[in-house]
């Protein structure tokens, strides 16, 4: 282990977390360590896990002792309601984790980033470029703690030019295993669309994210990046091709509920998973720095990430009949070409 690069890995009892630490076990060069304040719920084969909390004092300890190269800060929790728990967790956390690692010298910081820091806004341009102000909402907690987490990390690159910092701002994403606004939206029996509206959206799949996250481990790649699958869409086109029927509503209306009292101690934004302003306005981010300087391509086209969630999502409902089979010939066809492009790039490269 000692000509091994030390990567730890915060929340890796979550599903990112597992996922990468999973894919970086097969690694020979990389020794995996994984922190969370519960155990992950499968086993990881080479997985060293300590249980220790984000906010722990005595993190810099063991970033010294394990002498960790690499931090994949992966910890979030995802509440649309503003939750004071939750803030302490993500951006107090994330502000001591950081601090921990820049006393401990820590070579390389990782973080996991949204597009929706740019905010939804008629007067966005086509595309979204890194260095354009973060204009997201903060209605919504997840946007919220993902702003000031960003404030926050921005400032401690400039007080911390020595520490290698990389940003990841994914798009949608959306998959079967990955619980996600985007995935939670689409999976309500007919989601929620404002009269009159049709913005362009961006996607990515979950393997994509996971993907990515390795590649920057992998290889340094100092800065923030947009990351996304080719072919933005329409909400129209998206919401088709995952075979939903939507219920549109008059916006001042949709606007309104979100002052409504609990309804069974429900929150009325846990009820539209994603703020009403990004099913109103343009949100797409720029994706040349992802392919020129990042050098990472997704494998998914955005109209693969929701062919395979919609089939994949019939094949649990109907499982073994007719309609499933039909779904999983589209979607072998579409693994096919997916690995006939990336051969392509492979060749070509």
């Amino acid at each position: 282990m000692a000509d091994k690069k030390v990567v730890l890995i915060t929340g890796v009892a979550d599903y990112w977390g597992a996922c990468l630490a999973s894919r970086l076990s097969a690694e020979p060069d990389f020794h995996v360590l994984g922190l969370d304040v519960a155990q992950p719920p499968d086993k990881i084969d080479g997985l060293d896990f300590v249980l220790a909390d984000i906010r722990n004092p005595v993190l810099v300890e063991l970033l010294e002792s394990e002498n960790v190269d690499t931090v994949c800060h992966l910890k979030f929790i995802e509440k649309a309601e503003r939750n004071e728990a939750a803030f302490d967790h993500n951006v107090m956390g994330t502000m001591k984790l950081l601090g921990a690692c820049a006393e401990a010298g820590v070579r390389k910081i990782i973080i996991r980033s949204s597009t929706a820091v740019y905010g939804a806004f008629p007067d966005n341009s086509a595309f979204l470029t890194e260095d354009m102000p973060l204009r997201g909402s903060r209605q919504y907690g997840y946007n919220h703690d993902l702003l000031e987490i960003e404030a926050f990390v921005n400032g401690f690159i400039g007080q911390s030019p020595q520490t290698l910092v990389t940003v990841l701002r994914f798009a949608n994403i959306i998959g079967w295993s990955a619980d996600t606004p985007m995935t939670r939206f689409l999976r309500l029996p007919s989601p929620p669309v404002l009269l009159g509206f049709d913005p362009m959206l961006q996607l990515i799949h979950e393997d994509d994210v996971v993907g990515a996250l390795a590649h920057v481990v992998l290889n340094d790649s100092p800065g923030v990046f947009n990351v996304g699958a080719e072919g933005p869409m329409p909400l129209s086109r998206l919401l088709r091709l995952a075979r939903k029927g939507p219920t549109r509503i008059f916006h001042p209306l949709a606007y309104r509920s979100l002052k409504f009292p609990r309804v069974n101690k429900v929150e009325p934004r846990r009820l539209v998973p994603i703020e009403w302003d990004y099913l109103r306005y343009p949100w797409v981010a720029d994706l040349t720095r992802m392919r020129d300087e990042l050098g990472y391509s997704p494998a998914y086209l955005a109209e693969e990430v929701v062919r395979e969630f919609t089939s994949q999502r019939h094949l649990k409902e109907d499982a073994g009949g007719h309609y499933a089979f039909a779904c999983g010939e589209q979607y072998l066809r579409d693994v096919i070409e997916r690995r006939q492009r990336a051969k392509s790039r492979e060749s070509s490269s």
